[in-house]
C-alpha cells in the first residue's frame, strides 16, 4: 500500500465505496491515517471505516449522510466522487429515464456532494476533492455508452471548474481519468485487453494509490488536471 504524508487525522468521503475501486480507495486512504466515510446505497461494513447508506442522486440524502460524518468523525478535508453507473446501451436505445438516471447519479451526485463539502473545506482553509470521471469522458467511450461518457466528461470538468474557483482558499479539485481497470464492472469489455499497450488491465490498488496521492500534503500544487490511468490505451 502506498504511504503518504498529510492524511493521519483527516476526514476523508468516498462515494460508491461499497466495493471495487471505490472500497479500496477507502482502505488505502484509512490504511494512511485518514478518518473514512464509505458511502453507498447500502452502508459498507468495511473494518475500521464509518459506513453511510446514501443516494448521492437526492439532495436530502446527501444532506443526511455528510451530518452523520460530522457527528461521527467531523467535517470531511477529503473527497472522493467515486459513485457511478456504467450503462452499456446503444445511442438510439437510451431513454431518457436511462440518460436522466446516469446523469442523477454520475453527475449530480457528485455536484450535490461537493457542494455540501466546500463550505467546511473553505472555513478550514484546506481541501482536496478527487472525482472519477473516465477515459471514456474524454474520448467518447469503445462501447455504446454515450450517457456514461458525457456524465464523466461533465464529473472532469467539474472539478476543473471547482479548482478555478476554490484554489484561493486552499482547496484543490483534480480528476482520475481511468480506463480497463479490472473490476466487475468490465465484465463486458474484457475484449479489449489486446489494445492496451502495457498489456494487462490495470488494478484498483493503482487507482487508490494515486487518489491517495491526490489527496495527501505531496499534491498541493496540482490542481485542475485530469490524470490518465489506462496503460496507454488512451495516450493525448
Amino acid at each position: 500500500m502506498i504511504k503518504v504524508e498529510g492524511l493521519a487525522g483527516r476526514v476523508a468521503v468516498v462515494t460508491g465505496a461499497g466495493r471495487g475501486i471505490g472500497q479500496r480507495i477507502a482502505e488505502v486512504l484509512a490504511g494512511n491515517g485518514a478518518k473514512v466515510a464509505a458511502l453507498d446505497l447500502e452502508a459498507p461494513g468495511h473494518e475500521g471505516i464509518l459506513g453511510v447508506a446514501c443516494d448521492v442522486s437526492e439532495e436530502a440524502a446527501v444532506e443526511a449522510a455528510f451530518a452523520k460524518v460530522e457527528a461521527e468523525l467531523g467535517s470531511p478535508a477529503v473527497l472522493v466522487l467515486n459513485a457511478g453507473i456504467y450503462p452499456i446501451v446503444p445511442f438510439e436505445e437510451t431513454t431518457r429515464e436511462l440518460w436522466d438516471r446516469t446523469m442523477a447519479i454520475n453527475l449530480t451526485g457528485a455536484f450535490l456532494c461537493a457542494r455540501r463539502a466546500l463550505p467546511a473545506m473553505r472555513e478550514a482553509r484546506y481541501g482536496r476533492i478527487i472525482g472519477i470521471g473516465s477515459s471514456a469522458g474524454k474520448a467518447g467511450g469503445s462501447r455504446s455508452v454515450a450517457a456514461y461518457a458525457a456524465s464523466k466528461a461533465g464529473v472532469m470538468t467539474l472539478m476543473k471548474s471547482i479548482a478555478n474557483e476554490y484554489a484561493k482558499h486552499g482547496i484543490t479539485a483534480n480528476a482520475l481519468a481511468p480506463a480497463l481497470i479490472d473490476t466487475p464492472m468490465i465484465a463486458d469489455t474484457r475484449d479489449l485487453v489486446s489494445r492496451i499497450p502495457v498489456g494487462r488491465f490495470g488494478t484498483v490498488d493503482e487507482v487508490a494509490s494515486l487518489v491517495a496521492f491526490l489527496a495527501s500534503e505531496h499534491a498541493g500544487y496540482i490542481t485542475g488536471e485530469v490524470t490518465d490511468i489506462n496503460g496507454g490505451f488512451l495516450i493525448d
